[in-house]
């Protein structure tokens, strides 16, 4: 029990955690509008996975990683296209055609990968950190939550900006719906399939952003497969958080914890049989869904593919 309440320990579990969080935090964002808007964006995890390799990319070959973040948007924005031209436009099935994208994304990156970079895994130099005054300083807590990277300032920023903007603005009311009585917002005059490609396209830079995230700052180099489930638990979280961006975040927390405790329990050198540490977080996403699974109230609409004037 001493070795779990030293500084290390909690350094360790502090700063994975938040390492951990961010790329779900923006993957969850980001499928939280899709699915207010009535998609479920079943391929998020193929544009995680594309954003994380077109990120490390861009960020490797110009020496940029502001650039390789573009480049993780605009990578997923691509598999996103593909998910609102067939879902959206053409109306076929948003499951079948989202797990058709993450296993067709999984491959291509993998293949992409093996011709850049053969069995080599080159890394990129470690990420400049941005230090809040003052609180920087608090020990153990301040290294580890208030001296990170920008982007993790400004998924949290988006968290403020997204909940402002489904409360108190027109969009907000048109995503809200367009998901939940599409044939009502068309006879309003709102374009319904305007609204949907919007949503899916955002949801494709958010969860790209979360990739690249994932490879440029918290690996420092692409592994084919990297994201090993986050954009999936990004869709727990969208459907558990009832719409607010504030309950995504705590969900992205606790999941980053669960799987940042299976670092620092090692750190810490526990007697835990390792199979039993690398299986806390996928307890912790059943534990969540039975606990808040049964009152997540999602969308009339979500799923069902709207066309203009049919009944």
């Amino acid at each position: 029990m001493e070795a779990l309440l030293t500084e290390a320990f909690l350094s360790s579990l502090l700063t994975g955690a938040i390492v951990a969080a961010i790329p779900m935090l923006l993957a969850g964002l980001g499928e939280q509008m899709s699915e207010k808007a009535g998609v479920l964006n079943i391929g998020i995890e193929g544009m995680m996975l594309m954003g994380a390799y077109l990120g490390f990319f861009v960020a490797f070959q110009f020496d940029s990683i502001w650039l390789g973040f573009l480049g993780g948007i605009v990578g997923g924005m691509l598999v996103a296209v593909l998910m609102a031209v067939l879902c959206v436009r053409l109306g076929l099935n948003q499951i079948v055609i989202g797990i058709g994208l993450t296993l067709g994304v999984e491959g291509l990156t993998a293949l992409l990968h093996h011709f850049q970079f053969s069995r080599t895994y080159p890394r990129l130099p470690a990420p400049v950190r941005a230090d809040l005054p003052l609180l920087s300083d608090i020990p153990v807590i301040g290294p580890s939550i208030f001296s990170r990277h920008p982007i993790v300032y400004i998924a949290l920023l988006s968290v403020v900006v997204l909940a402002y903007l489904y409360r108190r603005t027109n969009l907000g009311m048109t995503l809200r719906a367009a998901g939940e009585s599409p044939a009502a917002l068309d006879v309003a005059g709102g374009n319904v399939e305007g609204v949907r490609v919007f949503s899916v396209l955002f949801t494709g830079a958010m969860a790209g952003l979360g990739g690249a995230y994932l490879a440029n700052v918290g690996a420092g180099l692409f592994i084919p497969f990297m994201t090993g489930g986050a954009g999936f638990i990004g869709i727990v979280l969208a459907m558990l958080a009832r719409g607010r961006p504030l309950w995504v975040l705590i969900g992205a927390l606790i999941f980053g914890a669960a799987l940042s405790l299976t670092t620092a329990l090692q750190v810490a050198g526990s007697n835990i049989p390792t199979d039993v540490i690398q299986m806390l977080p996928f307890a912790a996403v059943m534990l969540v869904l039975m606990v808040f699974g049964r009152k997540a109230r999602l969308p009339a609409a979500l799923g069902i593919s709207y066309e203009r004037g049919a009944r």
